[in-house]
């Protein structure tokens, strides 16, 4: 569904730099699921190889990847923000009815409001650190009308934890010379790590929430 997104992202990700990466990671928090690990990590190693631009200053190095977690913080930050005043104005009822068209279904909904329910403000902060849940918080914490103040500061603080490890993981990918070079075995092998951790993660913190077990 995003391998168009997704090859226009590495074809301009050189010169789009912090604004793009902003952009996207905004776009994972709102509206569509774009994975955050398919934006953070080739926007790493990309800054860990050559650097970035930013307002016509060169940043390398590790003041290149802050760059990348204030950016990606940021980015989720805009992006949460516009689902909690979304759901703010609109109202559970119409959220409920019109979030389909946004990719946003009523299960959803209801799952993200169960975890929610269960964890509280700190909920908000915990779920930048998860899949699934990540995008959908704002719709509870909106129709609830939590303190935006307290829902900006725990965004902020879990998108910047959860972008600085993906930062993380981009570099040391970077720096595994036979994952990049494309052999199949070594991505797979990254890939099923990776998916071993946060199907682990999903299942034992989100899961059972989501479905009200």
């Amino acid at each position: 569904m995003f391998k168009p997104l997704i090859d226009w992202y590495m074809a301009t990700l050189d010169s789009g730099g912090y604004p793009l990466v902003a952009l996207l990671m905004a776009v994972e928090s709102s509206i569509a699921p774009l994975p955050s690990e398919f934006v953070i990590p080739p926007a790493a190693h990309l800054a860990w190889k050559n650097g970035m631009q930013f307002l016509g200053i060169h940043f390398a190095g590790w003041p290149a990847q802050i760059g990348l977690v204030i950016a990606g913080a940021i980015g989720s930050w805009l992006g949460a923000t516009a689902m909690y005043w979304a759901s703010r104005w609109l109202g559970r009822p119409l959220v409920l009815r019109y979030g389909k068209y946004i990719f946003i279904s009523p299960e959803k909904i209801h799952g993200a409001e169960r975890w929610a329910a269960h964890y509280g403000s700190m909920g908000i902060f915990v779920s930048r650190l998860l899949p699934v849940v990540r995008h959908l918080i704002g719709i509870p914490a909106g129709i609830v009308e939590m303190n935006y103040a307290k829902f900006s500061v725990y965004t902020l603080l879990g998108s910047a934890i959860w972008s600085a490890v993906l930062c993380y993981v981009g570099v040391i990918a970077g720096q595994d010379e036979r994952l990049m070079a494309g052999e199949f075995h070594r991505i797979a092998m990254w890939l099923a790590g990776a998916a071993a951790v946060l199907g682990g993660i999903y299942y034992f913190f989100v899961h059972r929430h989501m479905k009200g077990v």
